[in-house]
């Protein structure tokens, strides 16, 4: 078989609109994404992503629908039957990641019954909103994956699940993922193999923090205060994990930024505010500046892996991404105002060390000012064609990075502000303002603390214009950005 270049185009249009959500959302978790919205521009973007960054595009999807079961649509796009596609996979080894191709297949051997044993089995690890909205297995794990209770390197939970409830076949297969996870890590080059240690010891995003430092105390007293007062401070999940550090009491190491310079900063202001401002404190900091104005959601994306595609000029010693741009709860809209915009979860997966090994092990910061529209007026703006089919996934749980090294710090706003003549981003001047003082040796993360003090005492004084924040981290050192 020799299909065309263009033939995986047509296969992502013929997967997104002949298959049901539940196959969808299958679709989505194979190509790396948590989240729980299945509609068809959400699979079409997720594929697209998946070819993007694979060698053999048809070998991916061929994979994919083998999994799926759906050999119609192999042989209608691949002109191919089922053992032939099995043939040419097996010829070029696995194309889809071993530990979702496991889940995938525990979920497909499993009835009601067996899902609803292991929801009480859960019930004091998944809250009863979780338990309830998951219909299978795979929803439920998709839920573990998010308190990073499961992981490919984490599966014991699982193994003990299938135990009790007498699924030993399923068991087996757990296991015998285990010994051959634990095998190919024995095979990695040993710079890989260190770097796949520092992925699974880092502190998950939601995990508590208990240091007794004063920095970390004063940061739950705040997200406690947050969330105890939503109205004024927004949707903060969790305490943000301030460090890593034993219990020993031994001092984290820092992260070298020594490079000139050190290392590219691209901000992308799709509003026309706080753009400039953005670049010229970054250029005090020593990064080369790359701005974008004005940009659609299409071109944000395109933009964003164009840059992630250039090795050379990802070089430096740390990344960092500055959005400013109209949002849904989930997604970036660009200029746009309606339609469905690109997923921040794919925007991070661009820079995350798979994708672009030139970052691995070097930190990447993200800062996103999002201003919310109203799901109203993209109903009127689309004359009611905005597609709801019962997937839409939560503003801030499906984007959580699983590797190291990267931070994510989110706000969001309503949009009527832009209308403000002189409307800056309560937001973005924090954040500026407290990374000036940061060249006087002031750790990033208690920079977050400032940022976050900051809006919670502007939302108190001025609750018609409240400011949302949402930070999570996985930074394994200390971050001087001097």
């Amino acid at each position: 078989m020799s299909p065309s270049s263009d033939s995986h185009l047509l296969a992502i249009s013929v997967l997104a609109e002949d298959l049901s959500c539940g196959e969808r959302r299958k679709v989505i978790y194979l190509c790396g994404s948590l989240s729980t919205d299945c509609s068809v521009d959400r699979v079409r973007e997720a594929l697209s992503f998946g070819v993007d960054h694979h060698g053999e595009p048809p070998l991916f999807i061929m994979s994919v629908l083998l999994l799926l079961g759906r050999n119609d649509i192999l042989k209608k796009v691949y002109k191919v039957r089922g053992k032939e596609a099995e043939s040419q996979i097996r010829t070029h080894g696995q194309t889809l990641p071993t530990f979702r191709v496991l889940i995938v297949t525990l979920s497909d051997e499993m009835d009601t019954d067996d899902v609803n044993q292991i929801k009480f089995l859960l019930s004091k690890t998944l809250t009863r909103e979780k338990l309830d909205s998951s219909k299978t297995f795979l929803d439920v794990v998709i839920e573990l994956e998010k308190l990073d209770s499961v992981s490919p390197e984490r599966v014991d939970l699982l193994e003990k699940c299938l135990h009790h409830i007498g699924r030993l076949g399923l068991v087996k297969k757990v296991a015998a993922y285990k010994i051959s996870a634990q095998t190919s890590d024995k095979h990695l080059p040993q710079q890989q193999s260190s770097r796949v240690e520092e992925t699974r010891q880092v502190r998950p995003w939601n995990a508590a923090v208990t240091s007794g430092h004063n920095s970390s105390q004063q940061i739950c007293r705040t997200l406690a205060i947050g969330q105890r007062q939503t109205h004024h401070f927004g949707t903060v999940q969790a305490p943000l994990p301030v460090s890593r550090e034993p219990s020993s009491g031994v001092q984290l190491e820092q992260y070298s930024l020594m490079a000139d310079p050190r290392g590219v900063c691209v901000i992308i202001d799709c509003v026309g505010k706080d753009g400039e401002m953005l670049e010229a404190a970054f250029k005090t900091l020593h990064f080369n500046v790359l701005l974008y104005q004005m940009l659609g959601a299409d071109e944000i994306f395109k933009t964003l892996k164009d840059i992630s595609k250039n090795r050379e000029s990802l070089r430096g010693d740390a990344f960092i991404c500055c959005i400013i741009s109209r949002s849904t709860a989930s997604d970036l809209l660009g200029t746009n105002t309606h339609g469905r915009g690109i997923s921040m979860d794919f925007i991070r997966q661009l820079f995350l060390a798979d994708v672009c090994p030139v970052l691995a092990g070097k930190p990447k910061l993200f800062f996103i000012q999002g201003y919310r529209v109203s799901e109203m007026a993209r109903v009127e703006d689309e004359q009611g064609q905005l597609e709801e089919d019962g997937c839409q996934s939560s503003p801030t749980t499906h984007y959580i990075p699983k590797e190291a090294d990267v931070l994510w710090s989110q706000s969001w706003t309503d949009e009527y502000q832009l209308q403000k003549e002189q409307h800056r981003s309560v937001y973005l001047e924090t954040l500026i303002d407290a990374l000036r003082k940061a060249q006087r040796k002031m750790n990033l993360l208690d920079v977050v603390m400032e940022v976050n003090g900051a809006i919670f005492d502007h939302n108190e004084k001025n609750p018609e214009a409240i400011y949302s924040c949402d930070v999570r981290h996985t930074l394994r050192k200390k971050l001087y950005l001097q």
